[in-house]
């Protein structure tokens, strides 16, 4: 009675009953057929529709980039189409006659000078081996250099059955006609078209895109979308008249001089002048002066005299007169375009790098805030 009993049952040990290790629970996980079978069905739909998005974005890329192309040119002509809008004018035949000038225009030049700017280019691009002899005999004659002249041109790919075929299609070769008119066609049809459209109904759509936003934000969309298309569109406009202008000018020198390949190398002059900035103004003179050499070295001089006296002239009376109402772009910004555009689309992206950047850039100064510069920072910078 007067014993204590011991608390650990007689089977167990006490001093063993640290050493008895936990027993570990194992938890199964039940999956329901149903939510499975969803889960695959919704995993193999996904990659299907992937699969059919990226099939379609790559068949519909040549003509997502003539929407683009389309969009540009509808903002490009929006100042002219505006301006006979204001007049009284339905939008639609205010399109119509900016449309119908435009198309006379490319019309009327093609039938005056097309025969001529094709033999031309054509036998521009034959010329090139032949050029090459020409500046290698120069250089080893000056320079005691030894150059192989047919090893440049196999590596540059100018042999002259290459330039043939190329000269070949440059002519419009019954195979290059062939192979390119129904693309043709259809990337002319599809700009003109929608172009056309995007401008007679652009006041439609920029009130669709509107409906869209909240009221606090539509005044801003609406803001935005008439300021950058007024300065874009005037800036564009403004580099058409003025490459235009450059271009007959330099086409009636060079026939006046007698340079060869007057008229693609006038084109490509005037052009080149307006839409690469900067550095364009010198590689429309030194491509011209460079083939004139060959010819008669004289008429290098008179290119560069004519070229700088042309270039005053624009600078101080037709720039000042054409750009008035328009936009100004850093010459480092849009020569970033010119070159970013060409990268990502070729020759046509190159054209079309100015458009977009000034588009941005308008918006960005219609609703950018910019600061005074601290006084304490004038002697720094």
């Amino acid at each position: 009675m007067g014993m204590s009993e011991d608390p650990t049952p007689p089977d167990v040990p006490a001093d063993t009953s640290d050493q008895v290790e936990p027993r570990r629970s194992v938890q199964m996980v039940a999956l329901d057929p149903t939510f499975l079978r969803r889960s695959v069905l919704i995993i193999l739909v996904g990659i299907l529709l992937f699969q059919i998005l990226e099939w379609s974005a790559l068949r519909l890329a040549g003509f997502l980039f003539n929407l683009l192309l389309a969009w540009l040119l509808a903002i490009s002509f929006d100042p002219l189409v505006s301006g006979l809008a204001k007049r009284g004018l339905p939008r639609a035949l205010a399109t119509a006659i900016v449309a119908v000038g435009v198309i006379a225009g490319i019309v009327i030049f093609l039938v005056l000078f097309g025969g001529a700017l094709a033999s031309q280019a054509t036998a521009l691009v034959l010329s090139v081996p032949f050029l090459i002899v020409d500046v290698v005999s120069w250089l080893n004659g000056t320079f005691d250099a030894r150059i192989d002249p047919a090893e440049i041109t196999s590596n540059l790919n100018l042999t002259t059955q290459q330039l043939a075929d190329l000269a070949g299609s440059l002519a419009g070769g019954l195979l290059g006609i062939i192979s390119g008119v129904f693309g043709a066609i259809f990337s002319f049809v599809t700009i003109i078209v929608f172009s056309f459209y995007f401008s007679a109904s652009a006041p439609q759509i920029k009130r669709f895109l509107a409906s869209w936003l909240k009221p606090e934000r539509q005044v801003v969309f609406i803001e935005v979308w008439d300021i950058s298309v007024r300065k874009a569109g005037g800036f564009v406009i403004s580099k058409l008249v003025l490459a235009t202008v450059a271009a007959a000018a330099h086409v009636a020198f060079f026939w006046i001089i007698d340079i060869p390949y007057w008229l693609p190398m006038g084109i490509f002059a005037g052009f080149v002048s307006q839409f690469i900035p900067t550095i364009g103004t010198y590689i429309g003179i030194i491509v011209p002066a460079f083939f004139a050499a060959f010819n008669d070295p004289w008429d290098v001089l008179w290119i560069v005299l004519f070229a700088t006296i042309y270039q005053q002239i624009e600078n101080y009376i037709f720039s000042p007169r054409i750009s008035t109402a328009t936009m100004a772009i850093n010459s480092g910004v849009a020569l970033a375009s010119v070159f970013i555009g060409a990268a990502l689309f070729g020759p046509i992206g190159a054209i079309i790098g100015i458009p977009v950047i000034a588009i941005v850039i308008a918006v960005i100064e219609t609703y950018g805030r910019r600061y005074e510069l601290d006084p304490e920072l004038h002697d720094r910078v």
